[in-house]
Order: C-alpha cells, then sequence, then structure tokens
C-alpha cells in the first residue's frame, strides 16, 4: 500500500482544561470531523467510512449527524493511544481495495472534565485493556494508575543504563518549548526551564509532574481517500508511506515479559520502515506519543533512532528540539500541547510536511514520523511523506 493512500483532511477542536468543554464526546468528534471536512473540501454526504474512538462515539451516530449517503466501512481499533495510527493502515487498505472511498478517523475525548486518569484506578475492570490483570497483580502493591506502573520501567532502565532524570527533563523542557509557538497549546504562555522541571513534585519515583502528560477535553480528526482521489482535493495531499501496528506478549501485562522494553512499537517498527523502504535516519522530524517522558526516550530506541540505552542521551543538548537533529513533537505533544489519544501527533505531522506549521515548521520538511502508545504497550507507527 506504499503511498497509494493519502490524508487529505485534518481537523481539531479548541483544546480546554477546565471542569467541562460544555461539548460531549459526541460533539467533539463531529467539530473535529466537519473541520477535517472543509479542510479536504469534501462534505459528510461523501463519506462512507468511519473509524471512531473506542467508548465515545459510534460510527452511526457520526454517520448520521454527518449526513453520510451510505456507510459502507465501519470498524473501531481498540490499542488506547495507539488506535489513531494503527486506523491509517486500516483505512488505507479500506480505500485502496475499494471498500469505501473516503474513511473519517476521528479521536477524542473529555479527558480532563470526565475520565481524568486519577480517578481510573485498577478496580475498574472496565476503564482500560488487561484492568482485569492490573486489578488483581497490581493494585495489591498499591499500583493503581498508569504512571505508577511506567514509572517501573523508567526507573529499571534508570539502573540498567544509567538513565538520568535531568535527561526525562530534557523531553519535557523541549516539549514544552515547541508548545510557546502553538496557539492552541495548553501549555502556552508557561514556558519551562530544566531547574523548573527538577524542582516539581514528584508523583511516583522517577516520575515529577511534568514527566505526565496534561489532561485535556478536545477531538481532532483526519480523512483518508486514494492517491488518485487526492488529487482532485483542496490541499497538498501526505501520503502513507509505511504503517504497521502490533501488541507485545503477553499484550494485557508488563512486568511478566521477558523483555520488559520490548513493546508493540519494537515489533511494528521494522515493518514500516520497510514497507517506507525509509529508515530513521531519513525522517525530518518525529511526533512520538509522549504519554510520560521516558516512553519519548523507549520508542526512540525501539523505534531505531538510537540503540537501546542510549535514548537518554540522545535528547541532550536540544538534539530533539527545533534546530536540532531530529525535532520531536513540534506542537508541544502530549506532555504540552493536548491529549487526543495521539491524533494531535498526526495532525501535526500532516502540517509539517505542507508545510502549514509556521513558527513551528521544520525547514523543507519532506517525511516524518508519528507514533501511537496505548495500554500496556501496544505500538503503532507510520511514515508519511510530502
Amino acid at each position: 500500500m506504499k503511498d497509494r493512500a493519502c490524508i487529505v483532511g485534518i481537523g481539531e477542536t479548541k483544546y480546554v482544561r477546565k471542569p467541562g468543554s460544555g461539548m460531549t464526546g459526541v460533539q467533539l468528534h463531529l467539530q473535529a470531523a466537519t473541520r477535517a471536512l472543509e479542510d479536504a473540501g469534501l462534505t459528510g454526504r461523501q463519506i462512507d467510512g468511519i473509524i471512531p474512538s473506542p467508548y465515545v462515539a459510534t460510527a452511526e451516530q457520526l454517520a448520521a449527524n454527518l449526513g453520510a449517503a451510505t456507510l459502507r466501512f465501519a470498524t473501531t481499533v481498540h490499542m488506547g493511544g495507539a488506535s489513531p495510527c494503527a486506523a491509517l493502515p486500516i483505512a488505507a487498505a479500506a480505500v485502496t481495495q475499494g471498500i469505501a472511498d473516503y474513511v473519517l478517523v476521528p479521536t477524542g475525548w473529555n479527558g480532563f472534565s470526565t475520565a481524568r486518569a486519577r480517578n481510573v484506578v485498577a478496580t475498574d475492570v472496565k476503564s482500560l485493556p488487561g484492568a482485569t490483570i492490573a486489578r488483581d497483580y497490581y493494585l495489591p502493591f498499591g499500583l493503581t494508575a498508569p504512571p505508577q506502573w511506567y514509572a517501573l520501567i523508567a526507573r529499571r532502565h534508570m539502573h540498567e543504563y544509567g538513565t538520568t532524570a535531568e535527561q526525562l527533563g530534557c523531553v519535557a523542557v523541549a516539549m514544552r518549548k515547541h508548545a510557546q509557538l502553538n496557539d492552541n497549546a495548553i501549555m502556552r504562555g508557561k514556558p519551562m526551564t530544566i531547574e523548573d522541571y527538577m524542582m516539581s513534585p514528584m508523583i511516583t519515583s522517577p516520575y515529577r509532574l511534568f514527566d505526565c502528560c496534561v489532561e485535556t477535553d478536545g477531538a481532532a480528526a483526519m480523512v483518508v481517500t486514494t492517491a488518485e482521489r487526492a488529487r482532485d482535493l483542496r490541499k497538498t495531499p501526505i501520503y502513507i508511506s509505511g504503517a504497521a501496528a502490533a501488541q507485545p506478549h503477553p499484550a494485557d501485562e508488563i512486568f511478566n515479559r521477558k523483555d520488559i522494553y520490548e513493546a508493540g512499537m519494537t515489533i511494528a517498527a521494522p515493518r514500516a520502515f520497510a514497507m517506507a523502504d525509509a529508515t530513521p535516519a531519513d525522517m525530518d522530524f518525529a511526533e512520538i506519543y509522549d504519554c510520560f517522558t521516558f516512553e519519548v526516550l523507549q520508542q526512540l530506541e525501539e523505534t531505531g533512532f538510537c540503540k537501546r540505552g542510549e535514548g537518554g542521551a540522545f535528547v541532550e543538548g536540544g538534539r530533539i528540539e527545533l534546530g536540532g537533529d531530529l525535532p520531536v513533537n513540534t506542537h508541544g505533544g502530549l506532555l504540552s500541547e493536548a491529549h487526543t489519544l495521539g491524533m494531535n501527533h498526526i495532525v501535526e505531522g500532516v502540517r509539517q510536511l505542507r508545510h502549514e506549521a509556521g513558527a513551528r515548521q521544520v525547514k523543507d520538511a519532506q517525511i516524518g514520523l508519528v507514533t501511537g502508545w496505548g495500554d500496556f504497550g501496544d505500538g503503532a507507527l507510520a511514515i508519511l511523506r510530502r
């Protein structure tokens, strides 16, 4: 499917962090979807495929409200924050095989006013895949929420490879720096230094407050179609050159894996790069799912930008900042822009490749990488090109 399908429309809501966005999850989906359709020069009537985000909206709800004439294809990807990236090869397959002409992929939630992570504990077995194991095996040790589970992987990496808190801070500071150039970022107007990072409250060692992504209400969306149809639409088409998704083994438990660092990304990355006939060295930027700072380091390692154990050194010295060797999360990421389960990373990747990113534009960007990370290490990766 290399370069046979394109992203032709993107849209976002305003991201907010207050008691209520004033909109339901379905309304957030619809607003982002409407803006993506307008961006592409399409109408809701032309959409005949929808991949909505889990638990928030159904394809039928969206189709009815958008006025879709015929819904020929609908599915849902249950991979948490990996879902938007994992939806890309599915949408590409649908349009290139004639199952649908235009596939809409909206993602978002009321992640601050309703679904805040601190309210999700392992006793709620409906809250996430694998929650039964979390309830039975993590809760007795006081591990009730995602920051605690993932902090243990970060701590192990520090023990084995000498990764430091200051190196985690380099990720947080870079994301905050980029957010200052993004009008829609939650943390715009709140610059941060490494000293600010080191003084932030400890949440669960080694994770401080600024190691953890922001919780927000909002949604983002994209429209996918074939390269042939894309030529007749409003904006520069962005080609899906490579895409893959995978789950680690076991998929619903972290600490009994033979290799604690091996994640879905480890399996998916070589497949996506092979499909795109590209390597990490070819990437002009990377939009990496940053639920926590260490997961950026881990994905840089597992996708091949550096060897395992070298992620900490890789992010030092402004290397992942705009103007560095590999600008990462040029919009501010989940750490400083917003948490829309990673769809905002895809939107930013498209903007960069269209050369529409304004003050945060990576000069002459031609090819870039976007990742997704979900649940207990599900991974997805897409290589996009202009």
